[in-house]
Formats: structure tokens, sequence, C-alpha cells
């Protein structure tokens, strides 16, 4: 068999799992990998497309962006160093919200590893604790089996980010490569086996059950269990309650669908979960913004939890009754048990609360009838304007909370954004990514001043690869959500959230993208318009009322049902 280079061997791998697309920066411990890559981007081999990215970071929220939308692995490839800690922010971003990618990084040769090498960092010692597995490959013959297995991880049960360390001698040696297919490691139980009496016990409280509610996370997304989740709610008639990244999980026409969790979610489901008998936990953590005080929450309710991640039970909640394995086997097994249920009555104690929320925060925030422009209305509109199969992606803070409360979920995988770590940033190089995962698709992507400035270099990467992604900045001068809570709790200390921000305009134009300003309501929708209507990426800022805020609103610490519906 002919000896290639550890380089070349990497390129087989990735071609062997399916790879289509590769976000990463080269440098100097990499260079023979990106030397191998020149001829996989062109010709007769071309198996990749490489996406230059202006930092590492953006890799990975690049890499997030694509598996997210796109349902496969999220690849990127970077240098050692500095170059391989820029992506441990996207790393951790990716373990926290259970996102498969796979970080490629290069590193000194294996003989000068402890010698303070120039560049040289312990990266699997760094990135351990925050990546599902994180290996170094040593050995050219280590390549195709250590690329098999990173993408098995990755991809497979609580799907996770893996880190390959790849010495330059790894790179440089030569192998007589065979490919590998990894899809088994004994200590590794990727989808747990589905445990009869737990899904018997659980059917029997549902059966029971005259309050019932449904938690969807993104479980049910990662699982590809959509259809299934709407056949186990509408047989047992079970209003169901999103977290953030699960939005897209249940349209938001379907008549089930009882609003988003948490903090700043709605405001009935949330009461909803001090009052339900049954509480159905799918493919959800039970994470702090989503359940308040977790001394008060539920306790009236039996708790069955659905999750494939057996370390999630009873972690932050104590349950009733666990029934772990993969969504896409329990949902349908527990459908098959359950009963033909009606709660109507159950399902309208809903609707004065909704109707409450509606008067006091979703008419004021999306309909004003004077002043500067709401965030509310902005997302109302463009979301109005959009094709159903539009993808929302977030930066963080206020922007975020404001655009995943308002927009409108009609297809699955529609959601991108930065739940777990919240970072900000993240929003528009994993946009960059949504455009390569679903080329077919209109990505927006809305950021406030402070999380557009935080990966502003990407916008070199949209100019390059005129990827078109559709930015919505809602500048309002301030670290937005910060300074919200400076003025509930920190007595109106506005300590170094106030922010002197550049004319955009002019860094649009530097980059070469189109761009305009709304300043007044009048002309938002047609602005919206002319956005969606261009080719190409677009930049529409908005200048938004500084003090405006994210209502409804859970206190920190305080009980789920302790919503704030004005300040």
């Amino acid at each position: 068999m002919e000896k290639i280079t550890g380089s070349e061997a990497l390129m087989q791998a990735l071609k062997n799992e399916g790879v289509k697309t590769i976000f990463g920066y080269p440098g100097g411990s990499i260079m023979p990998v990106y030397d191998a890559l020149y001829d996989y981007t062109r010709g007769e081999k071309k198996a990749f497309d490489h996406i230059l990215v202006r930092h590492e970071q953006g890799a990975t929220h690049a890499a997030e962006g694509y598996a997210r939308v796109s349902g496969e692995v999220g690849v990127c490839i970077v240098t050692s160093g500095p170059g391989a800690t820029n992506t441990l922010t996207g790393v951790a971003d990716a373990m926290l919200d259970s996102t498969p990618i796979v970080v490629i990084a290069g590193q000194v040769p294996i003989g000068a590893l402890g010698t303070d090498a120039f560049q040289e960092v312990d990266l699997v010692g760094v990135a351990q604790p925050i990546s599902k597995w994180s290996y170094q490959i040593r050995h050219a013959d280590d390549i195709a089996w250590a690329v098999s297995r990173a993408f098995y991880i990755a991809k497979s049960g609580r799907p996770g980010p893996v880190v390959l360390d790849f010495p330059k001698n790894a790179q440089t040696e030569t192998v007589e490569f065979q490919p590998q297919h990894v899809d088994f490691i004994r200590s590794y139980v990727a989808y747990p086996k589905l445990n009869n009496e737990a899904l018997q016990e659980a059917a029997r409280l549902i059966n029971q059950a005259k309050k019932p509610l449904a938690l969807v996370g993104q479980g049910v997304e990662l699982g590809n269990a959509q259809h299934e989740l709407v056949e186990f709610l509408e047989k047992a008639d079970i209003p169901a309650g999103r977290t953030m990244l699960g939005l897209s999980a249940l349209p938001s026409s379907h008549p089930l669908n009882a609003g988003m969790l948490g903090m700043h979610g709605n405001y009935a489901v949330n009461l909803k979960e001090q009052e339900c008998d049954v509480l159905i936990a799918i493919g959800m953590r039970f994470s702090d913004r989503v359940i308040g005080n977790t001394a008060t929450y539920a306790k009236q309710a039996k708790i069955i939890h659905l999750d494939i991640d057996k370390s999630e039970i009873d972690k932050n909640v104590k349950t009733d009754v666990a029934v772990v394995a993969d969504c896409k086997e329990s949902l349908p097994a527990l459908t098959a048990l359950i009963q033909k249920a009606d709660h109507h009555e159950w399902r309208a104690s809903f609707a004065p609360l909704n109707k409450r929320e509606q008067e006091k925060v979703i008419e004021p925030a999306i309909h004003p009838m004077s002043g500067p422009l709401l965030m509310g209305e902005v997302v109302n509109a463009v979301a109005e304007a959009c094709p159903d199969d539009t993808i929302l992606v977030t930066d963080v803070g206020q922007n975020q909370l404001f655009a995943t409360r308002y927009f409108k979920y009609h297809h699955k995988r529609s959601i991108c954004t930065s739940g777990g770590l919240g970072t900000m940033g993240y929003g528009m190089p994993a946009a960059i990514g949504a455009t390569f995962g679903a080329p077919e698709r209109t990505v927006c992507c809305f950021m406030g001043d402070g999380g557009f400035q935080m990966c502003i270099e990407e916008l070199g990467t949209i100019m390059e690869q005129q990827a078109p992604v559709k930015m919505i900045l809602m500048n309002n001068h301030y670290l937005g959500n910060v300074r919200q809570w400076q003025d509930m709790f920190w007595q109106r200390r506005k300590s170094f959230t106030k922010m002197l921000n550049p004319c955009y305009e002019l860094i649009a134009k530097g980059y070469g993208i189109p761009y305009e300003a709304v300043t007044d309501r009048k002309n938002l929708a047609a602005a919206t318009a002319k956005m969606l209507a261009t080719e190409g990426p677009y930049i529409m800022e908005c200048a938004i009322l500084e003090d405006d805020n994210v209502l409804p609103m859970t206190p920190p610490g305080m009980n789920v049902d302790d919503m704030m519906l004005e300040i």
C-alpha cells in the first residue's frame, strides 16, 4: 500500500467522515496540514470548502452554527499555542449546549513537548474539563483511529465537542493509511437501553394526570424527534413549554405550544409549572435560568424526566421517574402506552395569564405608539417579513432575549444561540456557519452593539465569502442586559455599561456590505423588506431606546412564578 503523510491521511480521514466544510486559520504548527488541504479544496481531489475566518474563536462558533442547523459535525482546524487556546471559548460553549464539533489543532513535535517551545501549550490538559473528549495524535499511525473515534464521540449520544491535538511530527510522518470506522467504545454507552419499568410508571402518572405540563428542550432537536414529540403531546393533550434552545422543536403556531420557559420566558407557562400535577421534562437539563429557586420548584408535581444523559437525572431537580434513553426511542414507546386524553379545561386556564402578558408586555413591546424604536418591535417586524424556514441566530444579551421571545418558529433546527455559556460574540460567526450548514435558508442574526463588536473581525469572513447573513444590529449604546440588572438590583449605578460606539455605516462601507440605518419606526417595514430582498450580506442598524427592558422577568434566585410583568 502506498505511504502518505499524516497530513494527507487526515484529509482522507475527514473525507471518510463525510466532511464538506472546514472553518480554520493556518499557522506554523499546522502548516503541513494546510499544505495538504490545498489540494483537497480544488482540482480533481476537491473534497472540502475551507472558510478562512479572522479569529480562531470565530472558527469554533462557525462550526457550532454549521452543526446546529445541519445536524452534522462542525469542523475547524487551527494552529498551536494561541491558535488553539483561542478556540477554547467555543469548545466550552459547545460542551454546555451539546453541539457536535471537532477541533483539530497543530502542536509542536513530540520531541519538543515539555520544553516550552514556541507556541507550545498543553492543549489536552486545558481542553479536557470542557470537552467531551480530548486526545493527542502522537504518530501518523493513530490518525485513522483517532479521527473516526472523535467523530463518533462528538455526534453520538449526547453530542459535544472533541479536541484533537496534532503534533507536527505526526503530520509529516508517512503511513499506510487504511480508513477506520469506530462505532463502539467499551467504556462509552452512547445510547442507554430503554427501561420498560420506568416507561410503564411514566405512562401511569401521565394517564392519571389532570394538569400535565411538558418541558421541551434541545434534546428533541438533537435526537431528531420533533415528529415523535408532536404525536406524544397530541395524544396526551399536554401543553408544552420550550427552553430557549428547544424553541424550534415545536412550531410556534402549534395549539399545544405554551411558550418559552425561563427567567424571561412567557408568563403563563412559568406560573403553571407551580400548578401542574405531572411535569414531563423532555431532553432538557433543568437549567437554573429555567427553574429559579430549586427549593420551591414544582414541589406539588410528580416529575418525569426523559433524557439520554444519566448525569442530568436528579442533578438539579429530584425526579419521580427517569426514562434514560434517546428521545427518538423513548417518546414513541411512551406514546404507545398512554391513553388518548382531553385536558381542555387545564389548557384553557392558561388563557387569562396569556392575555395579561399580551396586554401588559407583548403589545407595548411590539406595537409601541410613540418614542424611539424598541427591540421587540424590530424583532417582530423582521419575523413577520421572513420566510417560514428562516433560521434565527442571536448574540447574547437583551438582543437574544427579545429575539428568542418574538421570533416565529415554523421548522426544526431554526435557532442558533449560546445558551449555557452565554457567549457574547457568538452571533456573527455562528450565522456564517449557519449559511454553510443550510445554504437554502435565510439566516437572520440579531446582535447588540456590545456583542457585534466582540467578533466584529468576522465581517471580513462575511465579505470574502459573501455569506448571506442578514445582520440586525440593535444599538442602544449600552451593554443592555447588564444595564437592566444595574437599574433593577444595583440602585441604577451604571458602572461601565455605557458604550461609545463607532460609525457602523463606515465600517460596513469598509467591508463592502450593504447598510441601512433605521431611526424611525415608519421606515422599519421598508428597510426590513429591502434587507431581505438584497442578495448576500446586509447590515440593518436600528436605533433603540436606551433603557428598553426585557419583560417578563423572574429575578435571580426567586421562585419561578415570581415573574415581574413591569418594573
